[in-house]
């Protein structure tokens, strides 16, 4: 068994000091000299033809700088993939919030005061919300010119409001469903809901007169945001420097452009800096949050009641825009999801994107994923009880085993889902008895750890202190900290000693960023890889001076033995000229490597007869782990996704009535407190090592899949209501009761 001084410790963030006492400069708080402050006027109308643009008024505001209108613009749409909308509304609006109009100016009291003066005549158009109305050849066209976009996951013959769709295939459905002895189908629900993250959306951009560009931003994709702003500007990226910013928090929500291009074209009007600042009532109107959809789940049975197809059709309501998603697809991958993990020989899944009349929908956790999953484990426990059979036995009976056809053309391998499902199973009690209006309920996923590519470089100083660099973004998920353990284990030195020092987007090659459970692997790869090529330096300089082979030179506690001497790392690095003891490594990996990591989630509610609420009494979260880097900070984020995981189920909704957001705040949004939050546990399930250094693997995504829908089961357990759409609210629960007492 390797035995480890660093990797496998509980250590908490070194920079958390920083952020308590105000010392971290988030987007926010940075400052040039001559800043402005902007502003954007937001549509009032869902889909409305704009006749007409006054903005002479905002000029009359003492200390307005610039007024800006897509008059004033060129005429280039943005996107992270899709490049599908524009920096200022132009001939038409296509929700409620959408920009119509900018100012910059000395305050932003002056800029707010500026808004109020600009006069704009709208026509009004038909409008659609429903991304399945909208799909329908009949419906209000979002986008006439469709076909023109660049980036479109297809060509399309023909503006259409459904501009992508995403198909797996695994068998033949139509000879399954023919074979099949019973067929069961159903239909979920889930609402937008917006990552409520504690940082809103912030940018400060500079256009220099030298013609560079300098962007600070609340996002944690630096280069890409880079490339997006040099297409909506047809400037060179070179000339444009992202800096590196800490971002507070992401959950998806934060690897958009958002404000940037349009602060870029008022500073390039005033040749002053120029920052933007939402505020939450603007990130609930026009943010990005997670899409709502509506799935349909069909399968067919043999008569012993084994699966024999599923053919599961999702409609995902992408919003007015669909700038705001980098997959090239253009859709939702989680889809996939909608098979859940089990042996079925005939699967077709066909997920769409479709515009609508409403937010734009970007990424939040496990894009796709949440949604899926909830809808095929009502679904797998539906079938299950139809056929009376125990719900767990009924997964078990049907888990993926190794070799097992995948549907991206592969197989399963190094695959633990029993052993998985069964440790959430028995810590939440599967099969003893429970109080009368107490049920359990049971479900399972699984994620891949992510790919892409970065660098590092590691640096040994005079005193012997260790600089890490790296392109990558924390979020706030501790990612600094596990690189300075992986850095620290390598180097044999004290954690406290190893620094990290984020650099610019003209300082390091390209990062794909943070995102997809890539952080870790690819990130701590780099690391670990710079750090050992720094290692297997010093040990020939080290050998040397100590007068043996490098092969004897054994490097622990921060300094060199052998022959009963040491050489202390600080002792040789203040000896050589500063900056001469770097490494530099470059990771990438183009596929998602290793095996599935599976989650299997659990949970025991109680539901009350006479009102329908819902109460969750413990939640088990079981997880197939390689090793674990820091047990802190893997069980922070098991526990963040589990709670985030319950608002989605019981609380979260973004409500949109024709195109208005009614909740716009979190007066009326509601997401979790300390009092909603039941007994956590989790269970850790040994299985094959991951890509991540030390044999690690994923754990910040599948943590919010399967838990909502093992909360619906369990309400179905406890009452026999099944509820097919999120929130699961008191209401919908009461209204299940009422419906069975008829």
């Amino acid at each position: 068994m390797t035995t480890f001084t660093t990797i496998g410790r509980t250590l908490p963030r070194l920079e958390g000091l920083d952020k308590v006492t105000g010392k971290t400069r988030y987007t926010a708080d940075v400052s040039l000299p001559g800043t402005l402050w902007a502003q954007v006027l937001r549509s009032p109308h869902p889909h409305a033809r704009i006749v007409r643009i006054d903005a002479s008024g905002a000029w009359d505001v003492p200390g307005v700088r610039a007024v800006l209108t897509a008059a004033d613009l060129p005429q280039a749409l943005v996107g992270r993939r899709l490049r599908d909308m524009p920096v200022l509304a132009r001939d038409k609006v296509r929700f409620i919030g959408e920009k119509v109009a900018a100012v910059a100016a000395e305050d932003s009291d002056a800029a707010e005061d500026a808004l109020h003066r600009i006069r704009v005549e709208y026509e009004e158009l038909p409008a659609v919300f429903d991304p399945q109305e909208a799909a329908s050849p009949d419906a209000p066209l979002i986008h006439e010119n469709i076909q023109h976009y660049v980036g479109l996951p297809q060509p399309m013959a023909k503006p259409s409001n459904l501009f992508s769709t995403l198909t797996w295939r695994l068998g033949d459905t139509a000879q399954g469903f023919a074979q099949a002895a019973q067929v069961f189908e159903h239909t979920f629900r889930v609402p937008m809901v917006h990552q409520a993250y504690l940082e809103p959306h912030a940018c400060l951009v500079s256009a220099d007169a030298d013609g560079s560009v300098r962007v600070w931003a609340s996002n944690k994709t630096p280069f890409a945001l880079r490339r997006q702003l040099a297409e909506a500007t047809e400037l060179d990226d070179r000339r444009i420097v992202v800096h590196a910013t800490p971002v507070g928090g992401d959950f998806g929500g934060k690897g958009s452009f958002m404000d940037v291009p349009l602060c870029y074209f008022l500073s390039r009007q005033t040749r002053r800096p120029v920052k933007m600042v939402m505020d939450y009532y603007e990130e609930f109107i026009a943010g990005n949050p997670r899409h709502a959809g509506v799935i349909t789940i069909r399968s067919g049975v043999d008569r012993d009641g084994n699966l024999l197809a599923r053919h599961s059709v999702l409609y995902f309501n992408n919003g007015a825009y669909g700038a705001f998603k980098p997959v090239p697809s253009i859709n939702l991958m989680g889809a996939q999801n909608a098979a859940g993990t089990y042996r079925i020989p005939n699967v077709l899944i066909e997920s769409h994107c479709v515009y609508t009349n409403t937010v734009p929908g970007g990424h939040m956790r496990a894009p796709g994923e949440p949604q899926a999953i909830f809808a095929a484990e009502s679904h797998m426990d539906e079938v299950a009880r139809a056929l009376g059979v125990d719900p767990l036995e009924y997964r078990r009976r049907h888990l993926v085993k190794e070799g097992d056809p995948n549907l991206t053309g592969g197989a399963w391998h190094d695959v633990r889902p029993q052993e998985t499902l069964q440790a959430a199973a028995d810590a939440i009690g599967w099969g003893k008895p429970k109080p009368r209006y107490v049920g359990r309920g049971i479900g399972i996923t699984e994620r891949h750890t992510g790919s892409g590519q970065t660098t590092a470089s590691v640096t040994l100083t005079p005193i012997g202190a260790v600089e890490l660099r790296t392109p990558m973004v924390d979020t706030g998920t501790g990612a600094y900290m596990t690189l300075r353990q992986v850095v620290s284990e390598v180097l044999t030195v004290p954690v406290e000693s190893v620094s990290v020092l984020p650099q610019d987007t003209d300082q390091a090659p390209f990062d794909s960023g943070v995102g997809g459970s890539r952080v870790t692997h690819i990130g701590g790869q780099a690391a670990y890889r710079a750090a050992q090529a720094l290692r297997q330096r010093l040990e020939a300089l080290a050998a040397e001076r100590l007068g043996v082979s490098p092969r004897e030179a054994r490097l622990s506690g921060g300094a060199f033995h052998a022959r009963g001497r040491s050489l202390s790392l600080a002792a040789l690095a203040s000896s050589l000229p500063v900056g001469s003891l770097t490494a530099e490594a470059a990771y990438e990996a183009t596929s998602a490597p290793g095996g599935a990591a599976f989650c299997a989630q659990a949970a025991e509610v109680a539901v009350d007869p006479e009102t329908g609420q819902v109460t969750v009494l413990k939640v088990v979260s079981a997880h197939e782990v390689g090793t674990i880097l820091n047990p802190l900070g893997h069980q922070g984020q098991i526990d963040g996704g589990v709670v985030q995981a319950l608002g989605y189920a019981l609380l979260e909704e973004l409500q949109v009535q024709d195109g208005v957001v009614t909740t716009p705040s979190f007066a009326e949004y509601k997401i979790p407190t300390m009092r909603d939050i039941p007994p956590l546990e989790t269970v850790l399930v040994k299985g094959v090592p991951g890509p991540a250094p030390y044999q690690g693997k994923a754990i910040g995504e599948h943590t919010v899949s399967a838990i909502v829908a093992a909360v619906a089961n369990a309400v179905r357990d406890a009452v026999g209501v099944r509820v097919t759409s999120l929130p699961i609210t008191a209401e919908k629960v009461y209204e299940g009761l009422k419906a069975q007492s008829k």
